[in-house]
């Protein structure tokens, strides 16, 4: 049963307090009487001032409810009605505007949310940090009552908006600045707090070790942590690559640790349920074959790998940053899917699917050595024969241009333009 008193002073504390200030994001969501705004993103990827972000126009009609304020921490689903009739008597207005920040955190969430919609009094927005069982429950009790959308840490272009830095290039001057900033922002990533403040990697180092222990051990009730330590090690220290779980299996084999292949997938999942790692698949026709092993991995955030990596590979933290660019845009494009393919020994990073529409896209850092860009152009020309795709790109470090290869146009757009120029 709640403490009222606590939740009054929690609602209090609300009303009197002015909104803290925001660098505004660049997400846009659609506000309706009728379906569940749900806004799904990793720890710390700025969810909550977000949410601050949508209250603002409108706050003296808005509750905000946050489920990891431990005043709130006993409410039960059944008791939210309650809390917004408490906040009702307190500021003498019934809120039109409910925002429910981690909502997982409230055992049966989707009941009280249900009911809410219900009402037809509320525009609601609810926000998560664990993937599966928002989707659970969406696709359960709220089914096509919702629109979801994907938050991550800092765009590229909203990295540059943080630090005053104009994305208007008018010199080479200019340019120049911004790929050096373009090599920070790769190399600690775009969390909000990393980029505002100046202890970069302690602050890295807190995020990985809360969604070990919290979004991952505590959350799950995990009983072999050593497996959850290293797994998530693993796919930080192998973003941009393509695992397979007989490899991580043999490897554990090897140190003399035995345990079931199902253990393994159930931990793997409980890990992309936090959001922080992403796992690509094959683009293939068959179903199965989609579905199936070996994926490519990729993190919420390049700055999680500096956390556990041994070297710098620029070519890697690139394609990790054209991967959450791509996945920012399918908020606009819901019918945009992202693959990649290997056909007779060569790869393309991603294919891009929208319907019926197709691109096919490489990352290459070094595109000035002629093996690389042999190899690279090869591989593309493979895939546009393999796919009949004929909307080719490499994304370079610096190099621009478009050139034809057996009759096939292939563009080359540096990194920087791609990711401030692109539709999100």
């Amino acid at each position: 049963m709640m403490n009222k008193e606590l939740i009054k002073d929690y609602l209090a504390e609300f009303i009197k307090t002015p909104l803290p200030w925001f660098i505004e994001r660049e997400l846009k969501v659609s506000e309706t009487e009728r379906r569940v705004i749900t806004i799904i993103g990793p720890r710390r990827a700025g969810k909550t001032y977000y949410l601050y972000q949508l209250m603002s126009k409108n706050k003296e009609n808005a509750l905000y409810l946050n489920f990891e304020d431990t005043r709130l921490m006993e409410v039960s689903f059944k008791e939210v009605r309650d809390v917004i009739r408490m906040f009702k008597e307190m500021s003498g207005k019934e809120p039109m505007y409910l925002f429910l920040d981690e909502v997982q955190n409230l055992h049966r969430w989707e009941m009280a949310v249900r009911e809410l919609l219900d009402t037809r009094k509320f525009r609601i927005f609810v926000t998560g940090s664990s993937s599966k069982l928002l989707s659970r429950e969406i696709a359960t009790s709220l089914r096509g009552r919702t629109l979801t959308y994907t938050l991550l840490p800092f765009s590229f272009s909203e990295y540059l908006k943080a630090k005053n830095i104009p994305t208007q290039v008018l010199s080479k001057d200019d340019e120049a600045l911004i790929k050096k900033e373009l090599m920070e922002y790769l190399q600690f990533g775009g969390f909000p707090e990393v980029v505002l403040e100046k202890e970069k990697e302690k602050i890295l180092k807190e995020f990985y070790d809360l969604t070990l222990f919290k979004d991952i051990i505590e959350r799950h009730n995990l009983r072999n942590i050593s497996l959850a330590k290293f797994l998530l090690s693993f796919f930080a220290q192998n973003f941009s690559c393509e695992i397979s779980v007989n490899k991580i299996l043999n490897f554990f084999k090897s140190q003399g640790k035995k345990f079931g292949r199902n253990t393994l997938y159930d931990y793997i999942d409980k890990i992309q349920d936090t959001v922080a790692i992403f796992f690509v698949n094959r683009y293939s026709e068959k179903i199965y074959t989609r579905e199936s092993w070996p994926k490519k991995i990729y993190l919420a955030d390049t700055g999680i790998s500096r956390v556990v990596r041994f070297s710098t590979d620029t070519g890697r933290l690139m394609e990790n940053a054209v991967f959450l660019e791509l996945l920012r845009r399918t908020n606009i494009h819901p019918l945009m899917e992202i693959y990649f393919l290997r056909v007779n020994n060569k790869e393309i990073d991603f294919v891009v699917k929208e319907g019926m529409k197709m691109s096919l896209i490489q990352v290459c850092y070094e595109i000035e050595d002629l093996k690389t860009r042999e190899r690279e152009i090869k591989s593309l020309l493979k895939g546009s024969e393999e796919l009949k795709c004929n909307d080719l790109q490499i994304i370079t470090w610096d190099y621009e241009g478009e050139e034809k290869f057996n009759g096939l146009s292939i563009r080359f757009i540096p990194l920087w333009k791609w990711l401030i120029t692109g539709d999100r």
